[in-house]
């Protein structure tokens, strides 16, 4: 759980740096709420276009949301699934710009298929299940 934590704080720390907006301005757990209103970009439009980029978030309602409930206009991040896979904190920040890249770019349909394989490369030795 130590690790969950630190995960989340540099995670969080990093996305600030990027210019989002941490609806609790930051995270002392393993999860934090973007408000996405700032970037242009809803929180379903952001959930598909990660999903294309194998990178898994849900899309979620934040303080004073102008969008329904099946639009959004945030995403929940969490650390515990990458944390329980081997990452660390040292390669969170890649993970972000990862994050970042294809929020900037939803519709580039050339560039989700770059950072799909650039995550799945990144995730190849960190099995979700090693039996």
């Amino acid at each position: 759980m130590k690790q969950v934590q630190t995960n989340a704080a540099v995670f969080a720390a990093e996305l600030v740096k990027l210019g989002y907006n941490i609806v609790s301005g930051g995270t002392d757990n393993h999860s934090m709420l973007l408000d996405l209103r700032s970037k242009g970009i809803t929180g379903k439009d952001a959930e598909n276009a990660l999903v294309l980029a194998d990178i898994t978030v849900n899309k979620n309602m934040v303080p004073f949301d102008t969008e329904s409930p099946f639009v959004t206009s945030g995403i929940r991040i969490g650390t515990p699934a990458l944390t329980s896979r081997g990452v660390n904190n040292a390669e969170i920040p890649q993970i972000v710009a990862l994050i970042d890249r294809v929020l900037m770019n939803a519709n580039n349909q050339t560039l989700l298929s770059e950072v799909k394989k650039e995550v799945n490369a990144l995730m190849s030795s960190k099995p979700l299940f090693a039996w």
